[in-house]
């Protein structure tokens, strides 16, 4: 038997939860167009979104090392990749719509600029007479208009609930700006989970690679009530060395208490609050995927210590300031002289104000173009 669109869709009403999104009821696209004779709505937008440029950039996108650093710590894309497979995991835990939340999943970074946060900060600061620069809002900027990959259409013509997941992501470090998207709602609960995925996946793989940069000494994670519950879940005494197996088996560790504890207590908000819709999830007053209040405590807990010793640390500092300064002075160097700019960007200045386009320019390149892009403005031995 061959699974076409119809019968994948009829699998979903049978499989799925109550309050689980089904792509045959979906809100549609801003565009009409004829839908997949193969694939369900939310999985079409997935795999939309996998084949963008913007995507592949985020292979050379700074998460927390710039990728000068070497070669083995996350990059942006990876990150993604680890979001989207804890949101499915997620999703199928608790009977909602894993290709949904897999697309939200890989979308959520898609806007991030070159180095990071630090990349957002120095492109805010620039934009605070512009309207600004968020990347939750740019990643919906790709989607909706800069991607141009067909001709009856600007941008990728997500669904509205693919669009609205991306639009409502918000973290401790993410915000939304969800105008137009009934922003007194809450987000689908496959939003929510990709909020929590994204979550679990910083706070593991920031430890792992911290640990393995020497960002902190080994003792000082002994004040964590979490990283101690980890070491006696692997049997591991801070008096013996941490070799590389046994931090993957304390990663290991984290994700899958991580995930567990999402899931129980997530199960228990949605019985407790009969949620037997998604109508249900998005008018509750408060987010319904989350953690439980103890556990909560101890990964704040951990996240602080992240924050105190690894963000703050002197070398992500220092290469946050140069980060900073590069982007700082590419995007000084095109306002002032915007015959700088590349052919094709130029023609953009048809249709959005210069600093925006300097800014879509700026926010789409990969690190190592950001740094080539700026030896060929300010070095005088670089021929452009």
């Amino acid at each position: 038997m061959i699974y076409k669109r119809k019968e994948l869709e009829k699998i979903e009403q049978m499989a799925l939860a109550p309050y689980g999104l089904k792509s045959a009821e979906s809100r549609g696209r801003v565009y009409p167009e004829a839908e997949s004779a193969s694939r369900p709505a939310f999985e079409r937008d997935r795999d939309r979104i996998i084949h963008t440029t913007a995507f592949r950039r985020l292979e050379y996108k700074t998460q927390v090392f710039v990728y000068y650093e070497g070669d083995h710590y996350r990059t942006r894309l990876t990150h993604t990749l680890e979001v989207a497979q804890l949101g499915r995991s997620l999703a199928r835990g608790l009977g909602c719509n894993e290709e949904l939340t897999e697309a939200i999943c890989l979308a959520h970074d898609l806007g991030h600029p070159p180095f990071g946060h630090a990349g957002e900060y120095a492109l805010n600061a620039l934009m605070a007479e512009h309207g600004g620069f968020n990347h939750n809002t740019q990643s919906y900027r790709i989607v909706t208009k800069l991607e141009q990959r067909y001709h009856n259409f600007p941008g990728l013509n997500l669904t509205y609930e693919t669009r609205e997941g991306m639009i409502k992501h918000e973290t401790d470090y993410d915000k939304s700006d969800a105008e137009g998207y009934e922003p007194d709602k809450r987000g689908s609960l496959e939003a929510q989970i990709a909020n929590l995925a994204d979550e679990i996946a910083y706070n593991a793989h920031d430890l792992d690679d911290g640990i393995r940069a020497g960002m902190f000494e080994m003792a000082a994670l002994d004040e964590l009530t979490l990283w101690q519950e980890l070491k006696e879940m692997v049997g591991w005494q801070s008096e013996r060395p941490l070799t590389n197996i046994t931090r993957h088996e304390i990663i290991r560790e984290l994700i899958g208490k991580s995930v567990m504890n999402v899931l129980e207590h997530t199960g228990k908000n949605l019985v407790e609050n009969q949620i037997d819709s998604p109508e249900k999830v998005q008018t509750h007053p408060e987010n319904l995927v989350g953690y439980s209040p103890e556990f909560k405590t101890k990964v704040r807990q951990l996240k602080k210590f992240l924050l105190d010793s690894m963000y703050h640390h002197y070398r992500l500092i220092r290469m946050q300031t140069k980060a900073e300064r590069f982007v700082t002075e590419l995007f000084q160097a095109y306002a002032q002289e915007p015959n700088m700019l590349p052919t094709d960007t130029k023609k953009k200045l048809d249709e959005a104000p210069l600093h925006r386009v300097i800014t879509d320019y700026i926010a789409g390149m990969t690190d190592r173009y950001a740094l080539d892009e700026w030896e060929k403005l300010y070095n005088p031995y670089r021929r452009a």
